[in-house]
């Protein structure tokens, strides 16, 4: 099947850097996104999203004359969605993205199109609720259009790298619909790409993160244990990682960003009885904020109108998102327990967390400070130079929630440094 022009759907993390390279690649591309500001900063040349080499490629593709941005759908050959799924309070899938922007292509879609849906979703999303919104046009899908899930599987931070090189896996309704999605993809993927039906490409996916997110909650239980023993626990898994067939994950203050901390949840809800394992890991990664406020508390003697300086904010090191980050919880949790937090993340260094202040450089952040916790191991903040901390801080108390601080640079500054999972520091 060729494609002339196509149409991606939601302009974000992944929807701008698909575009862009369908577009790189000599097709037409039309980039919608309901936002008008996301739509007007593209049009001035700029970029809303920070991922390495994405400003370069959006300008190639708009000097291209293939790409064009839109708040509005138009008539194309294949329509990519990739939207949002956000998890809502009751940590069930928020699917009215995908809704809308199914609704908003039914006007447009036409015999033989092709429609594919990148959006993490709930096993049979594809074909119970995208399907009967597009058939309202009087079309059949699988019949009369083609219609597949494939799923985003790239990382933050190499986006355009492992969207050209990483294997792709495109599940369609019928075999017919998934030949198509690899005749699209083939335009810019070196990757291998393996077909399937569209639920099991949906269960590839959520399987892929709630692998990877039983693998952090086993680290951060080894953490509480190890607290609670008086054990280092970055030694023991360094040892126990010299067993051959023995991995441990790092602990930390939890789990981020829009899927591993998030697409878990779409399993229970979709099985809550066949998912009890995936419901206690992800519960278990939740509380760990929680967990860290009170180490900090410790360390501190209590929070009640102490200073405290939150070093990082973004859900992992080096991006500057802030989805579902612990790091903002354990900063607003430390708030809620009567500490004057000021936080700094040299990504985003206007954000901050409810209850805080935001600062504008780390010196800013940490003059004054009774302690310093450092929450996101980006590396500016991880080379932190304990004395230059203690020429700026008040106090002399260091809180290392990602295991990087060396020990003895932070006490030979005549700090306190505590550490998650390991025994408090002598004296």
């Amino acid at each position: 099947m060729e494609f002339h022009k196509i149409c991606v759907l939601g302009l974000g993390y992944i929807g701008l850097p698909t575009a862009s390279t369908f577009a790189t690649h000599g097709l037409s591309v039309v980039g919608v996104d309901v936002n008008r500001r996301v739509v007007d900063v593209l049009r001035d040349g700029q970029v809303h999203i920070q991922e390495p080499g994405l400003r370069d490629l959006v300008q190639a593709a708009f000097q291209s004359g293939n790409l064009l941005v839109s708040q509005e759908p138009q008539p194309a050959d294949a329509f990519v969605l990739a939207v949002p799924t956000p998890i809502l309070a009751d940590k069930r899938a928020d699917m009215h993205f995908v809704t809308a922007a199914a609704e908003a292509i039914v006007p447009v879609l036409r015999r033989g199109n092709l429609v594919v849906l990148e959006s993490t979703s709930p096993p049979r999303t594809t074909t119970d609720l995208l399907a009967p919104i597009l058939e309202r046009s009087g079309l059949r899908a699988g019949e009369d259009f083609y219609l597949c899930y494939s799923p985003e599987r790239v990382l933050p931070g190499q986006i355009l790298r492992e969207l050209v090189e990483n294997a792709r896996v495109i599940g369609g309704v019928n075999p017919a619909s998934a030949e198509a999605g690899r005749d699209l993809y083939q335009v810019f993927v070196r990757g291998e790409i393996h077909l399937t039906d569209a639920t099991t490409a949906e269960m590839v996916k959520l399987m892929e993160n709630t692998f990877r997110d039983g693998n952090i909650a086993l680290a951060n239980e080894f953490a509480r244990l190890a607290d609670r023993f008086d054990v280092d626990v970055w030694q023991a898994i360094a040892l126990a990682n010299l067993h051959p067939r023995v991995n441990i994950l790092r602990p930390g203050p939890g789990v981020g960003g829009h899927c591993i901390g998030v697409d878990p949840w779409f399993l229970v809800e979709a099985a809550p009885q066949s998912a009890q394992l995936i419901r206690q890991a992800r519960q278990v990664n939740d509380a760990q904020p929680e967990f860290c406020v009170e180490l900090v508390e410790r360390a501190l003697g209590g929070l009640s109108d102490k200073t405290v300086a939150a070093l990082g904010l973004t859900y992992k090191p080096e991006v500057d998102d802030l989805r579902e980050s612990p790091a903002i919880a354990v900063a607003q949790g430390l708030a809620q327990r009567g500490a004057r937090v000021t936080t700094f993340d040299p990504f985003v260094p206007q954000a901050t967390a409810p209850g805080c202040t935001a600062a504008p450089d780390l010196q800013t952040a940490l003059t004054g400070a009774e302690a310093i916790v450092l929450l996101v191991d980006h590396s500016q903040l991880r080379q932190l130079d304990p004395r230059q901390a203690a020429a700026w801080a008040k106090g002399r108390v260091a809180v290392d929630l990602r295991g990087v601080w060396r020990a003895a640079d932070w006490q030979a500054a005549g700090f306190q440094l505590h550490r998650l999972g390991a025994p408090p520091p002598a004296g």
